[in-house]
């Protein structure tokens, strides 16, 4: 969806432009590879997908990720596999407008995974979430902005995702996930400012009443998106969260559309 070629094709050949994309940040281990390629390296089931060297498989139990990548802009191996155990499995897909042309799907709320690269040469074991975004028009036909975050709370899985629509009009969700994978709706606590990440990019989150959120670490830092690490108070409960910020303005600009090859480089062959 973010795939520049595809944009300048008229978007009338989506699996001609497919990509895996891995980012890895840290002190041991820093790597981004999103390389494009067209259908002849495309091959998908109802149980598998694959570009190129790299694949997913499911086994109804286990999603395994193979990773065979060249990264970008600097070239370096990344290989390895990551695999990823749903511990509940959301079965509801969210409208984000009116018209139903943009969906949200939390596959997978709260799951377990375990990293293992050989390039880099990391491996960890912790707590994952899994989800799918998918429409019928482009997302900066749809969106100017969105803040999503996620955190595992004691018991629940607790979401925000909010955002302006192309429309001018506000969108705002706040979901809990119990153990069972039942989703319930939740009052949204009050809306909170984050610092704009190196790239000015605008960020917001939710927080209790009385609480101010930390940016605890930047991982992803772009012109038009940001990924983070925060430290929030969400429910009641002291949690650490995964957000983002996406601008759909800054991404639709001529500037960062000739920027964006140099970090997902294409294979015409």
């Amino acid at each position: 969806m973010f795939s520049p070629y595809y944009k300048f094709s008229g978007r009338h050949a989506p699996d001609n432009h497919c990509a895996i994309n891995i980012a890895m940040t840290g002190p041991r281990a820093g790597a981004w590879a999103m390389t494009e390629r067209g259908r002849r390296h495309v091959d998908r089931g109802a149980d598998h997908f694959a570009v190129g060297p790299s694949a997913l498989q499911w086994d109804g139990a286990c999603l395994t990720i193979d990773i065979d990548e060249i990264s970008a802009p600097i070239p370096a191996r990344v290989r390895g596999r990551v695999r990823v155990w749903p511990m509940m499995t959301g079965g509801t897909a969210f409208t984000l407008d009116p018209a139903g042309r943009h969906r949200w799907h939390p596959v997978a709320p709260r799951a377990r995974i375990e990293v293992a690269m050989s390039h880099p040469g990391v491996s960890w074991k912790g707590d994952g979430y899994f989800d799918s975004n998918f429409g019928d028009e482009p997302l900066e036909a749809g969106f100017i902005d969105w803040h999503w975050s996620r955190a595992h709370l004691r018991d629940d899985v607790a979401v925000l995702y909010e955002g302006e629509r192309a429309d001018g009009e506000r969108f705002n969700l706040a979901l809990c996930m119990d153990r069972q994978g039942e989703w319930r709706d939740a009052e949204p606590p009050p809306m909170a400012r984050l610092p704009r990440s190196g790239w000015l990019v605008d960020r917001r989150t939710r927080a209790d009443a009385g609480h101010t959120p930390r940016v605890l670490k930047t991982w992803i830092d772009a012109p038009f998106y940001a990924r983070s690490a925060i430290a929030t108070r969400l429910f009641g409960e002291d949690v650490h969260a995964v957000h983002e910020s996406l601008s759909l303005r800054r991404f639709n600009s001529v500037v960062v559309q000739t920027m964006l090859p140099y970090r997902m480089p294409r294979i015409f062959w």
